[in-house]
């Protein structure tokens, strides 16, 4: 679950020929009937997990086929989903809010919209070893954190850190070499966790930590992480696949919260390299997210956006304010 950065946005062009992407999965309708379904490419924001579980679901179990699309769920091995998706090399692509808003305020503005959430509430937030004893982030000077570089994280950091009368300055900020948490206990002190697999695996390993979770920190933290995007050209020329895609989807994420067991299974065989019992803890977890609040799988509102933009705009992350509409839409959901 680990995210990536935007690249350069002025290089996008000349770029889009050096992506590569890998297959992490293909649908039932690869049969002899495929040539009369509509080709769908989605491209993930990382490896597959259980943020993705209802997509991995809705090609397991036809749900795409039966709307007629030929669904190919990708990995991307190079740069960010999000310029993926603004150069057209996929339909539909995993994301977040920050990315979009920062992608749609930049010089060179990326043409992506996202169009559904996958998760309601921010279910991420920073992790220390337990017995560091660093409880918040007030206790984060003199220490080491390790972060992948996205483009709201030293904001964030920033923010917490001065709300609870601690300098960012004084703290040690290094790039993450892919260790996982066993580093908190010897190389470094602070990570940014997602509650839902990073927090599944420390209760596995009886691993003790300190887990201060983002929303409960700063309201404006609980934005929309991950989220579905699609190019704009995509929107405007393919709005009923739009729609045959998202109803699948829609129809695989309430599979999934009904079946938490089950849709585990399922996305194993697409994740084989983990365990079908942390696959299941972190679906019985996530499983309670997906349509947490709210009756309709995948609707954003724009107090959400709203929020976390005022956030980036005070921290400097953007230079000015987008309105909500400009960066999501709920038109293609299903009802």
């Amino acid at each position: 679950m680990k995210k990536k950065s935007i690249i350069s946005f002025a290089a996008v062009a000349l770029m889009a020929t050096s992506f590569i992407l890998s297959g992490c999965g293909n649908s039932k309708s690869t049969a002899d009937n495929t040539s009369k379904k509509e080709d769908v490419t989605v491209i993930l924001d990382y490896i597959a997990n259980t943020n993705h579980t209802g997509m991995y679901v809705a090609l397991d179990q036809g749900y795409y086929e039966e709307a007629g699309l030929n669904v190919d769920i990708v990995e991307p091995t190079e740069g960010a989903t999000a310029t993926l998706i603004a150069v057209g090399k996929g339909d539909f692509g995993i994301s977040y809010q920050e990315d979009v808003t920062v992608a749609r305020t930049s010089a060179d503005p990326l043409p992506i919209k996202a169009i559904a959430t996958l998760i309601q509430h921010n279910t991420s937030g920073f992790a220390t070893y337990a017995d560091k004893n660093i409880k918040s982030p007030k206790d984060f000077e003199g220490k080491t954190y390790s972060g992948w570089g996205g483009p709201g994280e030293e904001a964030v950091l920033r923010a917490v850190m001065a709300q609870n009368g601690a300098n960012y300055d004084n703290l040690n900020v290094v790039m993450s070499d892919g260790s996982g948490f066993e580093a908190l206990k010897d190389k470094v002190d602070i990570m940014w966790f997602f509650e839902g697999w990073d927090n599944v695996k420390c209760k596995m390993n009886d691993f003790p930590i300190n887990y201060m979770e983002l929303r409960d920190l700063d309201e404006r933290l609980d934005y929309y992480t991950p989220v579905i995007i699609a190019n704009d050209n995509t929107l405007k020329e393919r709005p009923e696949m739009t729609k045959k895609f998202l109803a699948a989807t829609a129809k695989g994420y309430k599979y999934a919260i009904e079946n938490p067991k089950e849709s585990a299974k399922i996305l194993q065989k697409y994740a084989p390299d983990y365990s079908i019992e942390m696959l299941t803890m972190s679906q019985e977890y996530l499983s309670k997210k997906y349509m947490e609040d709210t009756n309709k799988w995948g609707e954003m509102k724009d107090r959400v956006w709203d929020n976390y933009t005022n956030f980036m705009v005070e921290y400097g992350v953007i230079d000015k304010a987008i309105s909500a509409s400009e960066c999501y839409t709920n038109e293609f959901l299903p009802e």
